[in-house]
């Protein structure tokens, strides 16, 4: 599918995350410390959005059953969830944040 800008670098502080959509997909864009991550936004358990969540050092956390993902690798490091979250490239060139969909 190729690269698609989703978001400027304006719009996400460090430790900060976004919920942004690149051809139909639902992704949780965050920034950890200058490096960007993308996610799924769609938690594996029960579908809630991550982007409404919190962002726990290099986790997210779904405030609704507590399920916590990696924001580098989709993984699950705490339940009830236990399918991942699917993982996109993310390529920045200059303020242009861009996700491969």
């Amino acid at each position: 599918m190729g690269f698609v800008k989703v978001a400027s670098t304006k719009d996400l502080a460090p430790g900060k995350m976004l919920g942004v959509e690149a051809n139909g997909k639902q992704m949780l864009l965050v920034n950890l410390d200058g490096k960007y991550h993308a996610i799924g936004n769609k938690c594996t358990h029960t579908g809630c959005m991550l982007s409404d969540g919190e962002l726990q050092g290099e986790m997210v956390l779904c405030t609704r059953h507590g399920s916590h993902f990696a924001v580098q690798t989709g993984i699950v490091m705490a339940g009830p969830a236990k399918r991942p979250e699917p993982q996109f490239e993310v390529k920045v060139d200059g303020e242009q944040i861009s996700v491969n969909a």
